[in-house]
């Protein structure tokens, strides 16, 4: 049996605030045949159909396992998940399995249980799984909680299909059309040939509507990608400072060329800032999962159908795709640790995959590389297809992207966190000359590192 309850941020500060030992007020129901109790914090998907059928699919587990479950459904507005997380590691209390998105795996890491024996045995069952998963998910050789689809999503580019034709004489269907094929116009898809198409995109009135905003976790990804395709390390892996490079200095000129054709409100952009651009149809390319996509779909359909979606632009280390991946971990201090380690192998299978990816509309991305095919990608529309290239496939010849992981996990983090690498940006657009900018990383790397 299933109880499904929603965190709130005054839940999550009161268990912050309760003493250690404290647990969740979370309602279970026991009926006499059960055989335990299991608790469980994930993300409050943004596409409500989704939160059902994930209840209901653990519901059927529930009831072949005899075990009674209850679900917290924790939205991630308001650091919610973060205060939780938090909250429970402070308590030793809370859910036997809960959610842990990009760093926070890392950052719980010596209070989670090591799940080798579940990843393994998924990675034996369908392969390997990303280089980005893998970096966020391990630390010293074990598996620090499982990799999940729920939740998690790339932010490849989004494009407008006639704009981008009348105002480039480009077809990104015929780049990437919904087929495993290699064309001559994926192969030319450059950097460059993003920055000269941006040109010619401003020039007829339409923008690459791309934000290097403080916080902004669009701009972390994708100017992050940018810089990581460019080889401009902040930071390498032995932790040594390499921002002041050559590849940096060739990054640094990349962008000085694109600010003309930036939106003027870049600095400013916040995660919503693209996705109403692109809806409102002044956009001709962003980067962002589907989501974008499925509000035009709802608000402006037309523009819905004008949709396209496909990997990034090809820089001298490859097409790296930003992307954040979920975990459920599992804490040392679990009370039905069994269960957990079993609910997390049966929601992990293919088969809930694939019935997870309808509801969500293809928006999670799993984390093994076989499941890049599932059908929900060829089906969506419209049009036919345009999700089809949004998860990264084996002929794309591009990568999953964490940013900041050219350096070890813990300097990693800070990247990411202190937005450094879009704050690198906005200094670029605001009118500082790439030394300036070098020197003002430098300073705040040499911080980090103290």
């Amino acid at each position: 049996m299933t109880r499904v309850h929603r965190m709130t941020r005054r839940r999550a500060l009161k268990v912050t605030a309760g003493a250690v030992g404290a647990t969740l007020p979370l309602v279970h129901v026991q009926t006499a045949s059960a055989a335990g109790k299991l608790t469980m914090g994930i993300w409050d998907h943004w596409v409500p159909a989704a939160n059902p059928v994930m209840k209901g699919l653990v519901g059927e587990w529930a009831a072949k396992n005899k075990v009674d479950v209850a679900i917290d459904f924790i939205p991630s507005a308001g650091n919610k998940m973060i205060l939780t997380q938090a909250a429970e590691a402070q308590a030793r209390s809370g859910h036997d399995i809960l959610a842990f998105d990009q760093w926070a795996a890392h950052q719980y890491g010596d209070r989670l249980v090591p799940v080798n024996d579940v990843v393994d045995g998924l990675i034996k069952q369908y392969g390997p799984v990303s280089k980005a998963v893998e970096y966020l998910g391990t630390s010293d050789g074990k598996w620090m909680a499982v990799p999940v689809a729920w939740g998690s999503a790339p932010l490849p580019p989004c494009a407008r299909i006639s704009m981008i034709k009348n105002s480039t004489g480009e077809d990104v269907t015929e780049w990437y059309p919904a087929q495993d094929v290699k064309t001559k116009g994926a192969d030319e898809w450059t950097y460059e040939k993003q920055l000269k198409m941006a040109e010619q995109c401003h020039k007829a009135g339409s923008l690459f509507a791309l934000g290097c905003g403080a916080n902004s976790t669009d701009a972390n990804q994708t100017w992050g990608a940018t810089f990581g395709a460019f080889g401009a390390h902040l930071v390498d892996g032995k932790g040594n400072i390499t921002v002041d490079s050559d590849p940096v200095r060739e990054v640094l000129d990349y962008v000085k060329r694109f600010v003309p054709y930036l939106p003027r409100e870049t600095i400013s952009y916040d995660d919503a800032s693209n996705n109403k651009a692109y809806v409102a149809g002044s956009a001709a390319l962003i980067w962002n999962p589907p989501s974008a996509w499925a509000v035009a779909k709802r608000d402006a359909p037309a523009i819905a159908a004008d949709t396209w979606h496909f990997p990034t632009p090809r820089g001298k280390m490859g097409r790296l795709v930003p992307h954040r991946p979920y975990f459920w971990g599992v804490w040392q201090w679990a009370q039905n640790k069994p269960a957990a380690m079993d609910l997390m192998t049966f929601l992990s299978q293919r088969e809930i995959v694939t019935k997870l990816s309808i509801p969500a509309a293809g928006y999670d991305i799993p984390p093994f590389l076989s499941m890049a095919d599932l059908p929900v990608w060829a089906e969506l529309e419209p049009p036919q297809g345009t999700l089809y290239n949004y998860p990264v496939r084996p002929h794309h010849d591009a990568e999953y992207y964490i940013v900041g992981s050219s350096a070890p996990p813990d300097i990693g983090v800070q990247i990411w966190s202190q937005y450094m690498i879009p704050g690198m940006v906005a200094r670029i657009v605001s009118g500082q000359t790439p030394k300036q900018v070098i020197d003002w990383a430098k300073k705040e790397l040499e911080g980090i590192r103290r």
